[in-house]
């Protein structure tokens, strides 16, 4: 069983910066899509930023202009570089690795902290 295991997550001041990682736990082929969802207390999960095998990249609007999401493909890793953060940032990280509609992988989450 395929594991994704994510890090960098944790405490930051309001306009500071993370990134964050997540690996799979073995090799994975057909990656369509590496993916960031958050989900914050008492709202659903949303997508943060979305990359497909081919490099194009989608961004939920309230990151636009401040998180850049990339991937390594030959690592199978996706990273989410978070810069000038906001306190409504706050939220469990969870990436996600799509190989079909119907066939995909989550990690466990992790937590950002932003503090004003």
């Amino acid at each position: 069983q395929v594991q994704l295991v994510e890090s960098g997550g944790g405490l930051v001041q309001a306009g500071g910066s993370l990134r964050l990682s997540c690996a799979a736990s073995r090799s994975i082929l057909g990656i369509n899509a590496m993916g960031w969802y958050r989900q914050a207390p008492g709202k659903q999960r949303e997508l943060v930023a979305r990359i497909t095998s081919g490099g194009t990249t989608n961004y939920g609007d309230s990151v636009k202009g401040r998180f850049t999401i990339s991937r390594d493909n030959a690592k199978n890793t996706v990273y989410l570089q978070m810069n000038s953060l906001k306190p409504e940032d706050t939220a469990v990280y969870y990436c996600n690795f799509v190989i079909t509609w119907n066939n995909d992988y989550w990690g466990q989450g992790t937590q950002v902290t932003v503090s004003s």
